[in-house]
This record gives structure tokens, C-alpha cells and sequence, in this order.
């Protein structure tokens, strides 16, 4: 039993029920740190460190609750003392150390990863004001400091530290860890995060996240990828890569060491995943530690180091695939800068023919990713699409020097957070119809076998509801927004960027919003939500983000729309809006340009509660696609085969697609007197003369199919009962997407750890 009466009695000198939803939280961290610590330590011959920049693990209360058993107990003592779990959990601060798909993929492997049973850490940089806390001011996005250490929180000070050394300086790191639980496992593993304790919030200009780029000392694990428009910003960048990586590596080493290995054997203890592009100067400093600091030869810290360190590619934008230059690096990091050299000379002299390969280019340029393929032992992509499209377009020269080490391990979500804690109501109703095993192995097959049950179909409508109604309540609260509930919720909740097409749905909004002008009244009104932020350099996608608030703003002034339409921009998105925001949608948006999208992870959690799916075929949408069937999704758009032909020969004209009589309304309409009154001619000039004439990820390629495919959409939302088999049939068909899965794939495939 728990007692948490006993507890606020001794903490506080108080009943629980007097208690601050805050006491209360302090209560219940304390209970969950005291039990972890009574959890072992994974332990194997041969550890992983999953090494990512972003680490997106949302609040841990509700899900440490669930992963260890407690979740209905704590509840319901809560409630016999009037208190809610739901509230109290309002009080923890959501953690800002990441900002995306990308940290919030690494958060679900480390549960993963620990509910197996399985060694592995993540290693990454305690951020202290993470990416930033946007705010919206006159339509536009604004950026504040997100402040998320205050205590109490989830940190422990650990007292390993190393010393890291930069050319002109070296700095020691204070290293704090983050208890990581499995789902009902007797073993835990750790978050390892590096900080300086020298960094200082005083360097901030107040209420902006403008800094002194060049004060090293104080800024380093200040924000997560801080503005890097200047030469300034990456240099920082490079400091922080290498400050993230030279302590993974020294804790790879120092670990294995206290395991027992004398380094020479090193692959039998050691294997690092690098989540993407930002931890590969992981490589060159294994290389140097092993030579300079441990006596190794060189050749032989090159073998151990590659076949040691993994390889996850997550996108194929050439934007995203880091190239530094290494003039840069040498101001950094000499020293790695030399070891680059000396391995890009190897790649040379073996490949003498081939420059696509070759790690330092012509112009003095890293490329990163060629430094990960050649000198790491496995490179994966994460959608079955995407995975592809790597080896016969983007990275084939690669693929053709090693077939062997190129591999797609579809992305996967952790059932726990996504359904267990974010959808209890579900969650429930499918224990009751398909037992529990599916909490661990993820297999909800057995719910097709209701597809005619109608009051489980009148079940399913009703949490849908529930849901929608939390949400609405949400948003009153938290952002003083009202939200019908009684509409259809179709959300599109991702970062900002042209290659996802916000700006695609937002044209048709436009299309919508004229139609109900014209008399033309959808039977059911409409709420679409976004959420998301732009990177503080990204000018267009901050465009976008403009005129989907000078929109919402001018559907809400508009009488006659309001009560059919309206679009909501939910401020500061983060883990715990989507928790909100996913069980209520009735529709998911997942409709990048095709071929551009990796694999997506918010396509998996939309499914998995119940929403329907628009989408081109793109990432894992594919795999979506071939799981429910055609009649179960709604696909749209050109292929990638196209999209991808396309870009090779430069084919793409969007003034074709502008001058179509269906489309120009809509394109000039950004920048009607209507919108010019509300927003900003700057913003919206600049968004609608780049659509017109550039629209480098093509919103208007498949405007007319996707206009045609949402109509399709909320005709069929009429008949409920067709509706609810679709949404039942994707809920069943989900199981694939766990992440249980997709670690289990990485481990029998490429990590080869012990259970």
C-alpha cells in the first residue's frame, strides 16, 4: 500500500487533502524516485548508448505510475481525499529537451528499451530553456525562455564528471541522470544528460532567447539548437555536438572499463546508436580518445570504432544531412578536425574516383552523414519508403559500397504513454474486450472481431466524445480558447516546415472558408487545430505560421462562418498538448510532400486512438496504408517516384498550377484586404510571392486531390456507424507501430544485446 495520507502527514504536517496539487506532486516524485532506486541496474556484457540530440520525454508522472503498477492506486487514494491525478500532473514541468519527432522517438525507445529488458542508456545534453516557449503576438510567433528546472523535478546529480577539450579552452561536465522504468520491469535504465555548471541564464537578454553566442562558458546548454544564421551559431552547434559526444564517449569507455574491458575489446561491451547526424563527431572521438588518451594505434581505434557506432538516418533533406566547414571545426576542436582528415584521406585513397563520397568535400566541407556510413557499422532508415528511397536515390553510392549494412527499422510508439496514459478511457475498453497482453506485445487484432457489434461502435463514438470534451475544457483552461465539441476535430500537429504543407491545409481553409460564404454549410462544423513551432531562423515557416493565425482571426470575426468553421493554433505545442489533442481527433493530417517525410511517429498515435487518416503515400504512411486497407484511409497526391523525378530534373513550375482557375482564388486570397487588414503585409506578401513562384515543397501540386480528399473526408464523418468501423479497424491494425517492435528489430538485427 502506498499511503499517501501518512506521507503528507510526515512532509507536511497535513492532510492530503489540504495539500497542494504541487505538495502533492512532490509527494508522489519522492515515491516514484524511492521505488526506482529499489529496481536493479540493466546489466550485460555489452551496453548501448543511444546518443540523440533531443530527448522529448514529456512528464513522467502519469507514465512512471503506469510502468510501475501504481497508477490505479495513487489514483484512487487521490480521489478518496477529492483530489484528481489528472490535476496534479499540471503541476510537473514538461522537461524541454527536444522539440520534435526525432525527441520524441528517442523518449519512446528508452521505454522500450528498458521494458525489454535491455541495457542501454540515452545520452544526450540537459538543456536548460530547451528549443524556446513560443508565444503568439499579433498573429506571429514570439520567443521566450522555457523555463523548466525549477524544483522539484526528475534530475539527479551524478558525481561522474569529464574534462572536454576544446582548442582554446576545456571545460568540466556535470552529469545528471533520469531514472528510465520499463512497463512492470524489475530493472531501469538512465537518461544520462551533460551540463556545465557554469551556464548562467544572466547572459539572456530578458523576455527574448538572444545571447552571447561567443561566451562559451555560459551558454553552452543554454538552448537547444541555438540560431545558427550566423558564423557564431555554428560554432556553438559544434560545441555543443562535440561536448555531447566527447561525454558519451569518455562514459562508453569509462563504463566498459569498470565492466572489466581493456579496451582492445571494446566491441564485446560497447555499441553506440547516434540518433541522426548531430552525434557523429562521436566517431573521430572515439578514434582520438582510443589513440591519444588510451595508447591505442590508429588503425585499430578506427576498427573497434566502426563497428561500435550505428548509424539512424532520419531524413533525407539535404538541409538536415549537417555539413560543417572545417575551418569551423578546427577553431572548435583541432584535434578532430585532424582525426577527420585522417579518416576522410582513407575514404580518398580507397575511393579515389568517387567525390559524392568522399567526407571532405572540394570545398573544405564535412559531410556528417558520409562520415556516419563509411565509419560506422550499420546505417538505417526508419520508414520501409524512406529506407528505400535512401538506397536508390539519396544515399545509392553508399548503399552500393555496403549493401550489407543498410537496414529500415520502422519507427514505433510506446503504447503506454500514448494510449494507457493519454486515452485511460480506451485503454479500459479494450482491456475489457481484448485483455492486457497487448500492453506489452501491442496486439489489438483481436477488436476486429467487433467490426459489426454496434454497441461497441456507440462505445468507441462515446470516448471519442469524452475526449473531446476533456479537450475542449483543456483549452479553456490553459488557453482560453473554446472549442465545440460537437464538431469534427481534424489536427495537424508537427514542426513548422514547408516540406509538411501547413501552408497546404491552410489553402484549404481558404477554399472551406469561401465556400460557406457562397451558402455552401458542411452538415457537421469543423474545428482544425495545428500546433507547432518554426525554428527562430526559418522566415517562411514563420510566414505560415502567420497566416494560419490571420485566418483564425478572421473566421472568428466572420458571423457566418464562425458557427461552421473555425481554426485554432494551440500555443507553446508540446507532449502534454498532444496527450490532449490526439484521443480527441476525429482526423489525422499527415500530408507532406511525398518522398520528404522519413517515417512520422504522430501518424502512429492519431491511429492508435481512433483517428482517420488523410495522407499522401509518404514515410509510414505507406505501411499504414497497406495495414488498413484502402477503404480505411485517405490517401491523396502525387507519388514519390513522381515527387522525386521531379527535383532530379528541375520540372516542378508552380505558376502552371497558380493559374488554374481552382487555385488562384485561394493563392491570392493571402494577400485579399480582407487579410491585409488583420495581418502583416511583410509576412503575408513574402508567403504569397513564394507559393506563386517558388513553392519549393509543392502545396499546389496536390491542392486539387487533397480539396477532393478532405470533402470525401467529412462527407463520410456523416454516417457514424461506417466511421467508427474505419476508426475500429485502425486502432486494430496499429499493433505493428509499437516501439516494443521496433527495438526488438534494432537489437536482433544490429545491437545484438544480451536480455
Amino acid at each position: 500500500m502506498i499511503h499517501l495520507e501518512s506521507k503528507a502527514q510526515e512532509e507536511f504536517q497535513k492532510s492530503l487533502a489540504t495539500c497542494t496539487n504541487q505538495e502533492i506532486y512532490q509527494l508522489l516524485l519522492q515515491l516514484i524516485q524511492n521505488r526506482s532506486k529499489h529496481l536493479a541496474k540493466n546489466h550485460s556484457k555489452r551496453k548501448l548508448y543511444y546518443v540523440s540530440a533531443e530527448f522529448l520525454i514529456g512528464k513522467l508522472l502519469t507514465n512512471n505510475l503506469l510502468n510501475l503498477g501504481l497508477y490505479e492506486e495513487v489514483k484512487e487514494e487521490l480521489a478518496s481525499y477529492g483530489k484528481s491525478l489528472l490535476e496534479v500532473e499540471e503541476a510537473e514541468q514538461e522537461p524541454s529537451l527536444g522539440n520534435g519527432g526525432l525527441g520524441r522517438l528517442a523518449a519512446c525507445f528508452l521505454d522500450s528499451i528498458t521494458t525489454l529488458g535491455l541495457n542501454g542508456d540515452g545520452v544526450g545534453l540537459n538543456y536548460h530553456f530547451g528549443l524556446f516557449q513560443q508565444v503568439f503576438e499579433n498573429n506571429k510567433q514570439n520567443y521566450q525562455p522555457d523555463e523548466w528546472l525549477s524544483e522539484p523535478n526528475w534530475l539527479t546529480k551524478s558525481e561522474r564528471s569529464f574534462e572536454i577539450p576544446f582548442g582554446k579552452f576545456t571545460l568540466t561536465s556535470t552529469l545528471y541522470d533520469i531514472e528510465v522504468i520499463g512497463y512492470h520491469q524489475e530493472t531501469r535504465n538512465q537518461l544520462r544528460l551533460f551540463d556545465l555548471e557554469s551556464v548562467t541564464s544572466d547572459i539572456i537578454e530578458e523576455g527574448t532567447i538572444h545571447f552571447d553566442k561567443t561566451n562559451i562558458k555560459e551558454n553552452l546548454t543554454l538552448f537547444l539548437y541555438p540560431d545558427d544564421s550566423d558564423r557564431n551559431g555554428n560554432l556553438l552547434r559544434i560545441y555543443q555536438q562535440y561536448f555531447m559526444v566527447s561525454n558519451a564517449a569518455q562514459l562508453a569507455l569509462a563504463e566498459a572499463m569498470e565492466r572489466g574491458s581493456h579496451l582492445h575489446d571494446l566491441i564485446d561491451y560497447v555499441v553506440v546508436q547516434i540518433n541522426d547526424t548531430h552525434p557523429a563527431f562521436i566517431i573521430p572521438e572515439f578514434a582520438r580518445l582510443l589513440t591519444a588518451v588510451h595508447g591505442m594505434d590508429f588503425e585499430e581505434a578506427v576498427y573497434i570504432t566502426r563497428n561500435i557506432v550505428a548509424f539512424t538516418n532520419h531524413t533525407i533533406l539535404a538541409e538536415a544531412l549537417e555539413k560543417w566547414p572545417l575551418g569551423d571545426i578546427q577553431e572548435v576542436v583541432p584535434e578532430i578536425a585532424g582525426v577527420i582528415e585522417k579518416l576522410d584521406k582513407k575514404i580518398k585513397e580507397e575511393f579515389p574516383q568517387q567525390p559524392h563520397v568522399h567526407i571532405i568535400d572540394k570545398n573544405n566541407i564535412v559531410h556528417m552523414a558520409r562520415l556516419a556510413i563509411h565509419y560506422g557499422f550499420s546505417t538505417n532508415g526508419v520508414s520501409k519508403l524512406h529506407t528505400e528511397i535512401l538506397k536508390e536515390n539519396e544515399l545509392k553510392d553508399f548503399y552500393e559500397i555496403y549493401p550489407d549494412e543498410f537496414s529500415n527499422k520502422t519507427n514505433g510508439i510506446t503504447f503506454r504513454r500514448w494510449l494507457m496514459a493519454a486515452n485511460p478511457e480506451l485503454s479500459c475498453f479494450l482491456d475489457e474486450k481484448n485483455g492486457t497482453a497487448w500492453h506489452k506485445n501491442g496486439d489489438l487484432s483481436a477488436l476486429l472481431t467487433y467490426q459489426e457489434d454496434t454497441e461497441v461502435l456507440n462505445k468507441l463514438y462515446n470516448i471519442k466524445r469524452e475526449k473531446k470534451e476533456q479537450l475542449k475544457n483543456h483549452l479553456e483552461r490553459t488557453q482560453a480558447i473554446s472549442i465545440n465539441e460537437n464538431s469534427i476535430i481534424d489536427v495537424q500537429i508537427k514542426r513548422i516546415h514547408e516540406y509538411k504543407r501547413q501552408q497546404m491545409l491552410a489553402l484549404y481553409i481558404i477554399h472551406k472558408y469561401m465556400a460557406i460564404k457562397k451558402g455552401q454549410i458542411p452538415q457537421t462544423p469543423i474545428t482544425i487545430i495545428y500546433g507547432g513551432k518554426a525554428a527562430s531562423a526559418y522566415t517562411i515557416a514563420q510566414d505560415i505560421i502567420h497566416l494560419i493565425l490571420t485566418l483564425s482571426e478572421l473566421i472568428e470575426k466572420d458571423e457566418a462562418v464562425r458557427p461552421h468553421l473555425q481554426v485554432v493554433f494551440v500555443e507553446d505545442y508540446n507532449v502534454s498538448e498532444a496527450e490532449y489533442l490526439i484521443p480527441a481527433a476525429d482526423i489525422s493530417e499527415q500530408i507532406s510532400l511525398a518522398s520528404k517525410e522519413a517515417s512520422g511517429t504522430g501518424n502512429m498515435k492519431f491511429m492508435l486512438n481512433g483517428a482517420l487518416t488523410i495522407a499522401t503515400l509518404d514515410g509510414a504512411n505507406v505501411e499504414i496504408a497497406e495495414l488498413v486497407g484502402e477503404e480505411n484511409i485517405y490517401t491523396f497526391g502525387r507519388s514519390s517516384e513522381d515527387i522525386v523525378y521531379l527535383y532530379e530534373v528541375d520540372g516542378y513550375d508552380p505558376r502552371y498550377y497558380y493559374e488554374k482557375e481552382t487555385i488562384q482564388p485561394l493563392v491570392d486570397f493571402i494577400v485579399s484586404d480582407e487579410m491585409l487588414q488583420l495581418g502583416s503585409e511583410e509576412n503575408l506578401s513574402r508567403l504569397y510571392h513564394d507559393i506563386k513562384n517558388k513553392d519549393y515543397f509543392m502545396a499546389l501540386i496536390d491542392l486539387e486531390e487533397f480539396i477532393s480528399a478532405k470533402e470525401k473526408v467529412y462527407e463520410d464523418y456523416e454516417n457514424q456507424v461506417i466511421w467508427q468501423k474505419k476508426s475500429l479497424t485502425n486502432i486494430a491494425k496499429a499493433g505493428f507501430f509499437s516501439a516494443d517492435r521496433t527495438i526488438a528489430d534494432y537489437n536482433a538485427d544490429i545491437w545484438h544485446l544480451e536480455d
